[in-house]
Parts: structure tokens; sequence; C-alpha cells
């Protein structure tokens, strides 16, 4: 079984800071002011990832009068560890199979 993974997914929570996100509201669902107290990062640079991750999404918003909060999909996430497990899948049947040299 040959399998792909999303690598544009794979770049986007290949960051260290949107890596934290996701971790963070796959707890609870958060707004910036927290998503700032939380990991510390400056809300401009916070903002500019949020952006990344609703624009890939992975992520969606809630307005909340003058808040906005974000909140996990999980479906995405769910995606993603299925093509990980079919991939460990297939490296287990890998093992199986060598190209002999030539």
């Amino acid at each position: 079984m040959m399998t792909s993974v999303d690598t544009e997914l794979i770049r986007v929570l290949g960051d260290p800071l949107r890596l934290r996100i996701v971790t963070l509201l796959a707890r609870e669902t958060l707004c910036t002011t927290h998503l700032v107290e939380e990991t510390g990062a400056k809300q401009t640079n916070l903002s500019n990832h949020l952006r990344v991750l609703r624009e890939a999404g992975v992520v969606e918003t809630e307005p909340c009068g003058r808040f906005t909060y974000y909140k996990l999909r999980p479906d995405v996430i769910e995606k993603l560890a299925g093509q990980f497990a079919d991939l460990a899948e297939s490296a287990r049947t890998a093992a199986e199979n060598k190209r002999a040299c030539p």
C-alpha cells in the first residue's frame, strides 16, 4: 500500500509555535489573549501564525464580542494521523520487500 502524507500540513505544523498553539487548542477553545499569555509570543507574531493555521484549515474562528476565539478542527488532525498510520503500515510490510542491487 503506497501512501502520501500532506506535506503542506506538515510544513504548517512544523513550526514550534504553531505546534504549541495546536497543542493548547486541543485542550480548549482560546482567544488570542489567552494564547499570548500561554505562549509568551507577541500578539502580532501570534496573529500571523493563527492566520497560517486558519488558511491551512487547522483551526477555525468564533467571534465573541470584541474577541476572536480559536478552536482546533480535529478532523484535520485525524486525517493526518491516518496518513501516518498508513505510512507505518506500509513500512511494516516494506521490510519484506527488498529491491535487488544491479
